[in-house]
């Protein structure tokens, strides 16, 4: 991801109005979101330390893990989580023709509903992978009945570059009431999360901040 997509300035968020960069400030929450998963390695953690604080978060989530990894996705729900389309394949629309990239965000929701699993009816919130759409893309995923929810802080935590120290500082000094953070349940990001999330929860429960699920 870029700069202006890591940080997104005023300019970028009126540009793409229809898509939802916060939440309005007056419940004094923070909205945590995951993408990538669901995977073994990171995800149940994710959810063990998410209880600790007694945090609600969203996850969006591939499809594909979805099909490789069904009852970590159930936890997901039974802990009262929401979950969001994050297309079957992971797909760069920039990078992937129109037919191709609706169809995965169809094929998305066929994965859910043929898992049968109770409870697993997932939101109508749809997240970009890399926070990359056309406008055609983005007006059809519109259309299809979804939110489109990006972010006003991101942690960076995918970076091999940036020090577990920086991950948590890219939250912490961006945070605040209506925030919608992104971290992803991924290997690549694992140490720092690991590292990070713990220290942003405390942080959110010491400052009053209710920890929601997006709607």
């Amino acid at each position: 991801m870029n700069s202006l997509l890591a940080h997104p300035p005023q300019l970028i968020q009126r540009l793409f109005a229809k898509r939802v960069w916060s939440q309005p400030n007056n419940e004094n929450a923070v909205y945590l979101t995951f993408d990538d998963g669901p995977i073994p390695e990171v995800t149940p953690w994710v959810l063990e330390t998410l209880a600790t604080y007694n945090a609600k978060a969203t996850f969006f989530c591939i499809g594909e893990n979805i099909k490789k990894n069904p009852s970590i996705f159930a936890e997901i729900l039974n802990n009262g989580h929401t979950v969001g389309n994050h297309t079957q394949h992971h797909l760069n629309g920039w990078k992937t023709n129109f037919e191709m990239y609706v169809q995965d965000v169809t094929t998305f929701e066929e994965t859910v509903s043929n898992l049968k699993i109770e409870n697993s009816k997932v939101s109508n919130l749809f997240r970009p992978p890399y926070g990359k759409m056309t406008s055609r893309q983005a007006n059809e995923i519109l259309k299809k009945g979804y939110k489109i929810i990006m972010w006003n802080v991101l942690s960076m935590d995918y970076d091999a570059n940036i020090s577990e120290e920086k991950c948590l500082e890219n939250v912490l000094k961006r945070l605040n009431p209506g925030s919608i953070v992104v971290f992803h349940d991924s290997l690549k990001a694992e140490k720092n999360l690991r590292y990070a999330l713990p220290k942003v929860l405390a942080a959110c429960q010491s400052q009053g901040f209710k920890l929601n699920t997006l709607k």
